[in-house]
């Protein structure tokens, strides 16, 4: 394969690199999505929490089933045969596929949806371009495709890195985005970003944290919160982007 062709690419200055934040607020994610999807047709892709599920079952923070309360209309899509099979078992509307697969997504016949979740999805992925993409099946002309996501500003990582000499990552995570990382992603994939808010992650309790390191979060956490209200929400280890289909000609 020959390598692509830089001859046309424009030339950057260092100011180029620096690019202004919204402003924005920190929120509680799992109300805040509540809220969006309040009566509306919703597909929540990523939905069976792989790895995790049971665990957030259990502390009322499994996103899928709070989305059910409120949702007109649920149906979950993940590629995670055991957890699609679980959901089918538990009532739930549930479809096995591979999101990154476009051709996969638009053979499900789904009817489009007001809302798209993608949760916590998008970092674990080989290739999010395709995923977007995908996603574009999925998704009403009028309607909403809302990605959360790891924010790579988080200050969980910068503390522990200083101060423990780690990283704070889940195992399967591929990627981390930050807010101009992900929306430039969604542009080149045919959305149109429109909103972005942070969130501060729940402490998920394991039973084997010390309680050193339960002190430490809650202390960090609180840093983010504070500084979310000083006007400095991207501090926040949570990323939520809000786009819509690109109208037919956008640029």
């Amino acid at each position: 394969m020959n390598p692509p062709d830089d001859s046309t690419r424009p030339e950057y200055a260092q100011e180029d690199m620096v690019h202004p934040l919204p402003r924005t607020t920190v929120v509680d994610r799992i109300p805040w999505l509540v809220d969006r999807c309040r009566g509306r047709r919703v597909i929540h892709v990523g939905f069976a929490d792989t790895g995790f599920r049971e665990e957030q079952r259990r502390a009322g923070r499994w996103l899928h089933g709070h989305l059910d309360d409120v949702a007109s209309e649920l149906v979950g899509v993940d590629v995670n045969r055991a957890g699609v099979a679980a959901a089918i078992d538990g009532g739930f509307q549930a479809r096995l596929a591979d999101c990154t697969d476009t051709v996969a997504v638009a053979d499900l016949g789904l009817e489009p949806a007001d809302v798209v979740i993608a949760g916590e999805i998008i970092e674990h992925l080989r290739a999010p371009g395709p995923f977007l993409e995908a996603m574009q099946a999925l998704c009403r002309p009028n309607g909403y495709l809302i990605v959360t996501t790891p924010n790579a500003y988080g200050l969980v990582n910068v503390v522990a890195s200083i101060t423990r000499r780690v990283e704070v990552n889940h195992p399967d995570h591929l990627v981390m985005f930050t807010w101009r990382t992900l929306t430039r992603l969604l542009r080149a994939e045919g959305w149109n970003p429109v909103e972005a808010v942070t969130y501060v992650p729940t402490i998920r309790d394991r039973g084997d944290r010390s309680r050193f390191e339960i002190a430490a979060l809650k202390t960090v956490f609180g840093a983010e919160k504070l500084l979310g209200r000083l006007g400095r929400p991207f501090s926040s280890d949570g990323l939520i982007v809000v786009a819509r289909p690109m109208s037919p000609g956008s640029p």
